[in-house]
């Protein structure tokens, strides 16, 4: 968003810029099967703020369009959990952990298993067909989004909820003595809040990109939390890491309170500001721009 453009004007071309990544990931037939299901899922994340950010002025006619985007990622994601629980296997070994070089080689190959049957039965040529249909009514849709009116107010106010939306889904409390699933849902709201920040990055870019960065270090240290709890499942009674729940279930509880300690710390600088300062600095720094 700049204030030399339209608001609609920018939206739309922001909104047309995610389908065409969307659809650049379903193009390339060079991409690896593990690749194109993790870039095309960090699109339809993009997407999902955007259509989170611009319901209030679209009404009806986004509804339809997040609920096809949230249900197509979902559909993808069985690649996506072996892979995650991966990265956790890694997060702990990098923390140090006490595993043997036998039981992170064993869980591994269990893992890595899982991982390439779920993406050769998930990304089908019939599934990327289905995608592309999804992207194409999305840009119809796009076309026709009655924007014209909206002012960089009414959006620094959509802007504004989001950012209370995360603050007040934070815990208060110790974050490393609350559930999985509260942390879980937060991260879903800082991924919304990263996504629609970069839309005002140019408003004042040195702070912009620093917003997004401290959003996306949020987002992380979220992200490797849950990832934990992927991992975690896995051990679950007659799950393919059982036989190591003893050895993984004490390390992961750590790993996990080594990422809600760093988190909540972040999340008390990126939450420091009262919603409506939040509001009146986006709006000033947008009139500053038009001057």
């Amino acid at each position: 968003m700049r204030p030399d453009v339209a608001v609609g004007d920018g939206l739309r071309a922001v909104a047309r810029d995610i389908l065409l990544e969307a659809r650049a990931v379903l193009d390339n037939q060079e991409k690896g099967n593990a690749e194109a299901v993790h870039d095309f899922r960090k699109a339809m994340k993009r997407w999902r703020a955007m259509l989170r950010l611009l319901e209030p002025f679209l009404g009806d006619d986004a509804k339809p369009l997040r609920a096809q985007a949230r249900d197509l990622a979902r559909e993808l994601s069985g690649a996506r959990d072996a892979q995650s629980a991966i990265e956790a296997l890694d997060d702990l070994v990098e923390g140090h952990s006490a595993l043997s070089p036998r039981t992170i080689a064993s869980t591994r190959g269990r893992l890595d298993a899982i991982r390439l049957g779920a993406e050769a039965a998930t990304l089908t040529e019939a599934l990327r067909a289905r995608l592309l249909g999804a992207i194409d009514t999305a840009e119809v849709a796009v076309t026709a989004w009655p924007l014209a009116e909206i002012t960089f107010s009414a959006l620094a106010r959509e802007l504004t909820e989001t950012y209370r939306a995360v603050r007040d889904d934070a815990p208060r409390a110790d974050w490393r003595s609350v559930e999985p699933d509260v942390l879980h849902d937060l991260r879903s709201r800082v991924v919304a809040h990263r996504y629609q920040m970069e839309l005002v990055e140019p408003l004042w870019p040195k702070f912009g990109k620093l917003w997004v960065a401290e959003a996306q270090r949020l987002r992380d240290r979220l992200g490797a939390f849950q990832d934990l709890s992927v991992l975690q499942g896995f051990t679950a009674p007659h799950q393919a890491l059982a036989p190591w729940r003893s050895r993984l279930a004490p390390l992961i509880k750590a790993r996990q309170a080594v990422h809600a300690k760093a988190a909540q710390r972040l999340a008390g600088r990126l939450l420091a500001e009262r919603p409506r300062a939040f509001r009146q600095r986006l709006e000033a720094l947008w009139k500053s721009g038009k001057r």
